[in-house]
């Protein structure tokens, strides 16, 4: 049976539709949102390094597994599942220090398990050049959330005053530097609750106070048939 014009018309519109969404649909990420796992695992590293900072407990007592595994491997994952998402902000912050933990625990475990002599000029040099990816990390923080951008602002702190205690050689502002960390640590956990909090409430609960303008709305598109459809 012949189709009319109008028939034709939204059959027509129908399956470019059908089309339309399967695309989308292959473009949806696969992978739940990694930045509360990125977070977390940076929170609760950087709050048990900050306490030993601080003179509360021994740097080797938890310090290197926990930088070994969480803070250092499972925000390194948490990194690589952001690259799959295409948010380059979050990609490079979490396998950055998700490796910084990496780097750390090993240096830590070679200095005070073997034996073997650091050097706090190195270090130093060190934590002053992830003092450098700090600041333009945070610089980037602006167009993320209030949320994210206190949580940078506090740790482009943290690493000046450790900068400061370290290369100086003074252990005072290194304990300056741990309480400073544990603030750090406190609002990247903020951020992380935040992320699950409201994903499972599937609703704004906590909020992260977007910094970000919204993207306007795609116009709906509109199909236009050639001229061998009409006459058909």
């Amino acid at each position: 049976m012949a189709l009319s014009d109008l028939e034709l018309r939204d059959h027509i519109r129908a399956v470019l539709e059908d089309e339309t969404r399967g695309r989308e649909a292959a473009l949806a990420p696969v992978a739940a949102d990694p930045a509360p796992l990125g977070l977390a695992a940076f929170a609760l590293t950087t709050f048990v390094l900050s306490c030993a900072n601080a003179g509360f407990l021994p740097i080797a007592a938890t310090f290197v597994p926990l930088a070994f595994f969480y803070g250092g491997l499972t925000q390194f994952l948490a990194g690589m599942w952001e690259f799959r998402n295409r948010n380059t902000f979050g990609a490079v912050a979490f396998t950055s220090y998700g490796a910084f933990w990496l780097a750390l625990a090993f240096f830590v475990f070679f200095t005070r398990q073997l034996g073997v002599a650091g050097s706090s000029d190195a270090l130093g040099v060190t934590l002053f050049a992830w003092t450098v990816f700090t600041f333009y990390m945070w610089v980037g923080s602006f167009r993320t959330t209030g949320a994210v951008l206190v949580v940078f602002t506090a740790l482009l702190a943290t690493f000046v005053l450790l900068d400061i205690g370290v290369l100086m050689n003074t252990a005072t502002w290194v304990k300056i530097g741990g309480y400073c960390g544990l603030f750090t640590a406190a609002t990247a956990w903020y951020a992380s609750a935040a992320g699950v909090i409201n994903h499972t409430f599937g609703r704004p609960v906590v909020p992260t106070w977007p910094l970000h303008a919204r993207p306007p709305a795609p116009p709906k598109a509109t199909v236009a048939l050639d001229s061998k459809a009409r006459a058909r």
